[in-house]
């Protein structure tokens, strides 16, 4: 017999304090068996990743609508017992009351946490104007608070991975953002322990989450070095599986040869941990 599944504000409450002290990673699955799977492994909370579930879905990173992201997350909130955080992109929406009107639906998804991000959906202007982009984190702070969920609000600023690695621009904003009542605070494409220090400085004692995408990058010990509270892989894990399925597929289609298959994980160890993962749900 399985222990009582924790509630949506047990799932809140204990990923606010993930935030107080220490470093923890949270990895980002894509659809439900491999957020099963990395639950199984003891990881404490997730996140999802815009780009892993929407390469996954056969889009573009941000070429799905509000409404299929909301569903993906109601369903991995439903298929875990652990703190899920939500890539919810720039809010689907430019405006402001349109962004904190958004936040406030996907709170309603029963996630423990999202992020907003200050990238426009136009190449030639990647980010929004300072004080646009001000106002929409300011908007979605007051729907969390309206809503009394208490629910983890992180706030991104995407220079760096934007066409815009401008690292006191980045401080600049991030100082903003934690000012404006961001509880974590977060810039992809940062990857110099420099730059990192820099941002962890800026923003203490509001916890940093760190993008840790690179092969050669440092280890979560070098990384808590640094200060840093929480560190995820966006869309990386997703891209792993994904190329090692194109280079399998390509093999096959090229060259006629099967030698990917050897040494990968059988259908029968996978059965058997779904199996046993699922008798947990019962």
């Amino acid at each position: 017999m399985s222990s009582v599944r924790p509630s949506t504000a047990d799932k809140r409450k204990a990923f606010r304090k993930l935030h107080k002290s220490g470093c923890f990673v949270i990895p980002n699955p894509w659809n439900v068996g491999t957020a099963r799977y990395l639950q199984g492994l003891g990881f404490k909370a997730l996140a999802t990743t815009s780009s892993g579930h929407a390469h996954s879905r056969g889009y573009e990173d941000g070429g799905q609508s509000r409404d299929d992201v909301l569903a993906h997350f109601r369903e991995l909130v439903e298929a875990t017992d652990v703190p899920l955080n939500a890539d919810f992109e720039n809010g689907f929406a430019d405006d402001p009351d349109e962004v904190a009107e958004n936040v406030m639906r996907c709170i309603e998804t029963g996630v423990a946490g999202l992020s907003i991000e200050d990238a426009t959906t136009d190449p030639n202007v990647p980010l929004y104007d300072f004080d646009l982009a001000l106002a929409r984190v300011k908007a979605a702070r007051a729907a969390i608070d309206k809503s009394g969920t208490r629910v983890v609000f992180t706030a991104r600023t995407e220079g760096f991975i934007r066409g815009r690695p401008d690292l006191d621009e980045t401080i600049r904003r991030l100082k903003a953002f934690a000012d404006a009542g961001a509880d974590c605070l977060y810039s992809p494409g940062i990857k110099t322990r420099e730059q990192i220090e820099a941002t962890v400085k800026a923003v203490a004692p509001k916890p940093v989450n760190f993008l840790n995408s690179n092969a050669f990058g440092f280890s979560v010990d070098e990384i808590e070095a640094m200060g840093v509270r929480r560190i995820s892989v966006g869309g990386t894990l997703a891209r792993v599986a994904m190329d090692a399925f194109i280079k399998s597929a390509r093999a096959i289609a090229q060259l006629g040869r099967f030698d990917s298959f050897g040494g990968v994980i059988t259908n029968a160890d996978l059965n058997n941990f779904f199996v046993e993962d699922r008798k947990k749900w019962r």
